[in-house]
């Protein structure tokens, strides 16, 4: 099938005790960087399953001491990987944008994180719809903290604004709107997700979708059983 976007996904390599670090306690930093790992790899189980969709990873950091290192390098195989580079969060985001656009010429990007496995095919394609059916010219998703999980441009080169917005930030989602605004989009929104920073937080995203990854390893913080 033609490939109709580039589906992003900006990801950092779960190595314990630098994965989210915001998990512990409970979790031991082992813990946490398997909950991370798994994070990542539910999300390219939904990423690669989108119809019209071309995966691009960008990635940073030592996959040789990730979490689940074989599997991450098994789900990679099945996508583009790019590395990250720039000088902070904002301007990894925005060279991210032009590194993929510069791999597939012409599409349009939506660009998530690896912090929400609850995503779907059938989500992330109804979050990309405005910008690939034309009608469109950016999407943004919120996050619950106030924050955002998605960006969709029909253009990759507006990705620059993101290198001028404070990330990791209550506001970030709506500096960020605003952002896109100024340089003359109009962004439509996309639903909001929770994405995963604590333990509850990581707790109600993996009630809705307990079946996988996630929340087994989710489950195993809690002393439960992990098939």
């Amino acid at each position: 099938m033609t490939a109709r976007f580039v589906l992003l996904v900006v990801a950092k390599a779960p190595v314990p005790g630098l994965a989210k670090t915001r998990l512990s306690p409970p979790a031991t930093p082992a813990q946490a960087a398997r909950i991370a790992a798994a994070a990542l790899l539910d999300t390219l189980d939904a990423v690669c399953a989108v119809p019209g969709a071309a995966p691009v990873v960008a990635m940073t950091g030592d996959l040789g001491a990730a979490a689940l290192a074989p599997e991450i390098g098994a789900a990679l195989r099945h996508v583009t990987t790019i590395p990250q580079r720039g000088w902070d969060f904002g301007a990894r985001l925005a060279h991210a944008h032009a590194d993929a656009a510069a791999v597939h010429s012409g599409l349009p990007i939506l660009q998530i994180g690896m912090d929400t496995p609850q995503v779907t095919p059938e989500s992330l394609a109804e979050a990309a719809a405005p910008v690939v059916a034309g009608g469109h010219d950016s999407v943004l998703g919120p996050a619950v903290d106030g924050g955002w999980w998605a960006l969709g441009l029909a253009e990759p080169r507006h990705a620059q604004v993101l290198a001028g917005v404070p990330m990791s930030r209550d506001d970030t989602g709506e500096r960020t709107l605003r952002a896109l605004t100024a340089c003359g989009l109009r962004p439509r929104r996309a639903a909001e997700l929770s994405d995963v920073d604590t333990m509850a937080d990581a707790r109600a995203v993996a009630a809705m979708c307990p079946d996988g990854r996630f929340a087994r390893a989710v489950a195993a913080v809690r002393g439960q059983a992990v098939a």
